[in-house]
């Protein structure tokens, strides 16, 4: 049901408590980031997503403040719910009037509140993040007109895969859910297969490629004799079995199948048994060859605002698709979220051949000779701007490694850490500019009390 409304102070007073804004300091800058938030338009665009009836609903301001809060601090949601209970200054950010002893809500509604509303309805929340920066001072118009574009591979929280390990999972799985099914297996294999993985990885270790290759045999061989002893126990008890049974353990089948016979170089090769959306990409670094998540394109100002650059777009892309067909869907959502078209966009040589043809947009490659000025030539060089800011969003977001599930969940999760960035940088500017009012204040004080010098 529809959560109500819940009013930030509702003109009473308790007498054995005091409110939040009587205790916290009203000046620090998580607290001047809640006033720069319009909440109210954030109420209205989730609240068509609750039901009329039923029992009400968390306010809307608890739980989407939770998920600006995870992302700034770069929290899981368990830790998020944690800290919240014992930081006054989150509980202000969040909407309460006076200071909560106990969290009032599941950690599971942060799970159940992204699954509902989908990543189209969570796109209000980068475009809210620019819109406090706007109202703040931090973001300008002007320095949207040119933007750098890039993209970057956001890591899906799985284990490297490697062929031993993947065999080992689904000897696992499988025969754990055909056990939970009730199927009584002639062996499990669990105990020899864990062996056999453990002396392929030290072979593999050792340069002992053909030892290596007996034991993926023996892995191989077990977990088809495994396939075929629940194929062969799931036909005798299909009667006894109930569609809710059998859905889970066909799926499992089907998994543990695709293992046993993928090669490395097929295109629909299986890199994890529980996120089987994830991609192996290329990305030509010495440290890490090859990734294994999704691809995220990002873009943010060229040039840098009073608050530093921003990402003015974040969008999960699947299929690994070229980065010069991402271009235009890239300018296209900067347009839909900070409101116009870029004049100018800077992109790598990895964007060669993206025929994008606007009429509003100057595209210009790194290195590019041809029809470029000495004054192009100066603000191309700041494409690189681009870089530190994927950096930042990695490792002091959750843009690095995301643990939410599925396709949808890649999605989400690049929104959310392009949110998180946005607002860590208007906390630091907020808090830049208060720390150089107090300096000033602090200069005009001693000033004005200075004794007058009559020598």
């Amino acid at each position: 049901m529809k959560p109500k409304a819940k009013p930030q102070d509702s003109g009473t007073e308790e007498l054995f408590r005091s409110k939040l804004k009587n205790i916290i300091n009203l000046r620090h800058e998580l607290v001047r980031l809640s006033a720069l938030i319009d909440w109210a338009r954030l109420e209205a665009h989730f609240a068509p997503y609750y039901s009329a009836v039923g029992r009400p609903g968390v306010p809307i301001r608890l739980v989407v403040g939770l998920h600006l809060l995870k992302h700034i601090e770069g929290l899981s949601d368990e830790a998020v719910c944690a800290r919240w209970e014992r930081d006054p200054y989150m509980q202000y950010f969040c909407g309460e009037e006076y200071f909560q002893h106990a969290f009032p809500m599941e950690r599971s509604g942060m799970t159940h509140f992204r699954r509902r509303v989908g990543e189209k309805a969570l796109e209000v929340l980068l475009q809210e993040t620019l819109a406090a920066a706007y109202r703040s001072g931090a973001l300008s118009l002007k320095a949207t007109e040119a933007v750098a574009v890039d993209t970057t591979v956001q890591e899906k929280a799985i284990a490297h895969p490697t062929e031993h390990g993947l065999l080992l999972t689904a000897i696992e799985q499988l025969g754990a859910q055909a056990k939970k099914t009730g199927l009584r297996l002639r062996q499990s294999y669990v105990r020899v297969a864990r062996r056999a993985a453990m002396k392929t990885g030290r072979y593999l270790h050792a340069q002992q490629k053909r030892r290596a290759r007996r034991q993926l045999k023996f892995l191989r061989v077990r977990l088809r004799r495994l396939l075929r002893d629940v194929r062969r126990k799931m036909a005798a008890a299909l009667a006894a079995l109930s569609q809710r049974q059998r859905q889970p353990l066909e799926l499992a089948l089907a998994k543990a199948w695709h293992i046993a016979q993928q090669r490395r170089g097929d295109p629909d090769y299986l890199y994890s048994w529980h996120a089987t959306e994830t991609e192996c990409i290329s990305k030509g670094k010495a440290r890490a060859p090859y990734e294994f998540g999704c691809k995220v394109s990002l873009a943010t100002n060229l040039h840098p605002a009073k608050g530093g650059h921003f990402l003015l777009h974040a969008q999960a892309l699947h299929g690994n698709p070229f980065d010069g067909h991402t271009l235009a869907a890239a300018l296209e959502d900067i347009r839909k979220i900070v409101g116009r078209v870029p004049l100018r966009a800077a992109v790598d040589q990895g964007y060669k051949g993206h025929r994008v043809q606007l009429p509003y947009t100057a595209v210009f490659l790194s290195g590019q000779k041809r029809g470029v000025t000495d004054k192009i030539k100066r603000w191309l060089k700041r494409r690189t701007v681009v870089e530190p800011v994927i950096g930042h969003a990695k490792n002091d977001g959750l843009l690095g490694r995301n643990w939410l599930l599925g396709r949808s969940g890649d999605r989400v999760n690049a929104l959310l850490a392009a949110s998180g960035f946005n607002l860590r940088q208007l906390l630091r500017y907020l808090k830049r500019k208060e720390l150089s009012c107090a300096l000033f204040l602090q200069a005009w004080l001693a000033a004005s009390t200075r004794r007058p010098s009559f020598n």
